[in-house]
């Protein structure tokens, strides 16, 4: 593994989508991987004390760094709370409860992560495909070519 950060969510992504092409157990496992929100009904638990920094590190988009080492906890947080309660109330949380203005990186972030799980859940975009959507969009300086969006079925 690197030390960038966004690599490492991006190649985490990589790992899980190989295990399950299911959208929401993949979102799930994303979101217990990446920032420590298990699996099954203590999952808001973890995610109400914000997870766990699991993958530390940099390398996010100047959009959506915030200067820690805790991006990818956030944006997989993020995801694992959208894919169980929708990304209304998981925006409105962030927001209200976490205190990220939509107009900071970590709100920009959060609006990255519920996009995510949108073309996820859409099918717009396979879970294989989602280590280069994370290299393409959030990731900073990446080289990756953008993935190939499907039409939803």
């Amino acid at each position: 593994m690197t030390a960038d950060g966004c690599a490492q969510l991006a190649e985490t992504c990589a790992r899980v989508a190989a295990r399950t092409d299911s959208p929401g157990r993949f979102l799930r496992e994303l979101g217990r991987e990446a920032a420590g929100v298990r699996r099954g009904p203590l999952w808001p638990l973890d995610a109400g004390r914000g997870g766990s920094n699991r993958i530390r590190g940099r390398g996010f988009r100047r959009h959506v760094d915030d200067g820690t080492e805790g991006q990818a906890r956030h944006f997989a947080g993020i995801v694992s709370v959208a894919v169980r309660i929708g990304p209304r109330l998981a925006r409105w949380l962030s927001i209200h409860v976490g205190r990220d203005a939509p107009d900071s990186a970590d709100g920009r972030l959060t609006d990255e992560a519920i996009d995510f799980v949108r073309l996820i859940r859409s099918g717009e975009l396979a879970p294989a495909d989602a280590e280069a959507w994370v290299r393409s969009t959030i990731c900073g300086g990446g080289t990756a070519a953008p993935p190939t969006l499907r039409a939803p079925d």
